[in-house]
């Protein structure tokens, strides 16, 4: 018969089990992710190549006609200016770096 001691004393603490697949599976696990990380990247990067420079400029969104609503054009009918310069394509990227 076994004594509380003997039970503590056994070493059930290795590789137990006959046959080890996680190393592999954890293998194929990690290339299936890296593989479809790469897959994604690359569509992304062709998606934002397509877009143009730049989007046209939008018209703010008409306001219901209220008779008691009064309407404040911020701007004052003028233009906001941008200032930010315009984004290099694909191609000029390529060229200077």
């Amino acid at each position: 018969m076994l004594t509380a001691a003997q039970v503590l004393a056994q070493n059930n603490f290795g590789d137990t089990r006959t046959g080890g697949l996680a190393g592999p599976m954890g293998l194929f696990l990690i290339l299936v992710l890296a593989a479809a990380t790469v897959l994604l990247i690359r569509n992304m990067n062709s998606r934002l190549r397509r877009l143009p420079d730049r989007f046209p400029q939008q018209d703010p969104p008409v306001a219901p006609d209220r008779a008691d609503a009064a309407v404040v054009d911020p701007t004052d009918g003028k233009r906001a200016k941008d200032s930010s310069s315009a984004a290099p394509t694909g191609r000029q990227q390529r060229r200077n770096g």
